[in-house]
């Protein structure tokens, strides 16, 4: 029987005053997963999601920047002499960079603006791909690879170098300091290889699909949530099913504990919907999110299976997560 990997990204939290000093999973009305849930074990989380990943189904750190990464999820052209920019949007504000996640009224500006920027680059042959509420991938012919903040902390301003630098300042100048700022910037590398040889990654991010695509999976870009849930449905039949769910991270960047609850309760449902009889499912998280301060928390994490996997209440490195959860389920075939 095929198994269902499910990544409920950032559902780890802080405790909420609001909630009686409870956690939104814990308070999220999910029945669904409750039952499904037979064990439950514990890893290290990481600071971010691509960190997490490739050591979650290679045993190892991924070797790409962040960008490089995102850009191979999105199908970008990274020859060897290309370099790979994150650009997220972001104010700059007193000499602070403030990163902005609740985008719906400003996306559409901040696209055409950076559109109507990319001249300023002309001469590095730019690609440029947007993607989630206004943040976009940067390719050009380019050296310059800063170590420059990264979110979602507010943080220093630092001044990007070169002709980038130009087109992040042009964009402040014209939005009242809002801009597309770079981070996790390199270029393309070698991976690991996976425990898993064979599976279908779904997500609406280039950074799940991104990791997913380095390690030869195929991979199918959703975005609206009960299509992604009815793409995984359809895959199970024919393999390994990585499903991402990124809305449960993004909706506590914007510091909202309710919302994140409802989005929770809402993809429980999914799971009831298409997958009440299925019998292998592995559900986990990548690090915490907090829907108050809207940060991450770098924290243990738990993991749930739905079968019996020998390990209820352990803690197992990350890297040995998916050798202890597949070596009982091959067991078992």
């Amino acid at each position: 029987m095929n198994t269902l990997y499910v990544l409920l990204d950032g559902a780890e939290d802080h405790n909420i005053p609001a909630f009686g000093g409870k956690k939104p999973l814990d308070v999220a009305n999910m029945p669904f997963f409750r039952s499904a849930c037979k064990q439950k074990g514990y890893t290290s989380g990481r600071e971010y999601t691509h960190l997490f990943l490739n050591e979650f189904f290679t045993g190892e750190p991924p070797s790409a920047s962040r960008a490089a990464i995102e850009a191979l999820g999105l199908g970008m052209n990274m020859d060897g002499e290309r370099t790979a920019y994150r650009m997220s949007p972001a104010r700059i504000n007193d000499g602070r960079i403030e990163w902005i996640y609740d985008l719906e009224e400003i996306s559409e500006i901040i696209k055409r603006t950076a559109t109507d920027k990319m001249c300023i680059l002309k001469e590095m042959d730019p690609e440029v791909k947007f993607f989630l509420s206004g943040r976009a991938i940067i390719t050009m012919r380019c050296d310059d690879i800063p170590d420059l903040p990264a979110p979602p902390n507010p943080a220093e301003f630092v001044e990007v170098p070169g002709r980038l630098g130009d087109f992040v300042m042009s964009m402040a100048e014209e939005l009242d300091g809002i801009t597309l700022y770079p981070w996790g910037c390199g270029r393309s590398s070698g991976t690991g290889a996976p425990f898993i040889k064979n599976m279908t990654a779904i997500s609406n991010t280039p950074t799940a699909l991104g990791i997913s695509k380095s390690l030869g999976y195929d991979i199918r870009y959703v975005r609206d949530i009960e299509e992604r849930f009815r793409t995984a449905r359809n895959e199970l039949e024919h393999g390994d099913v990585f499903l991402h769910l990124d809305e449960i991270d993004e909706y506590s960047h914007q510091k909202d504990p309710p919302k994140k609850v409802r989005v929770l309760e809402y993809m429980d449902g999914m799971f009831s919907k298409y997958f009440l009889n299925d019998d292998r499912i592995v559900f986990f998280i990548d690090h915490g999110t907090s829907s108050v301060t809207g940060e991450h928390i770098l924290m243990e994490v738990p993991f749930w299976t739905s079968f019996d996997s020998g390990i209820d209440n352990k803690h197992i490195p990350l890297d040995m997560v998916i050798p202890s959860i597949t070596g009982m389920i091959h067991d078992q075939k």
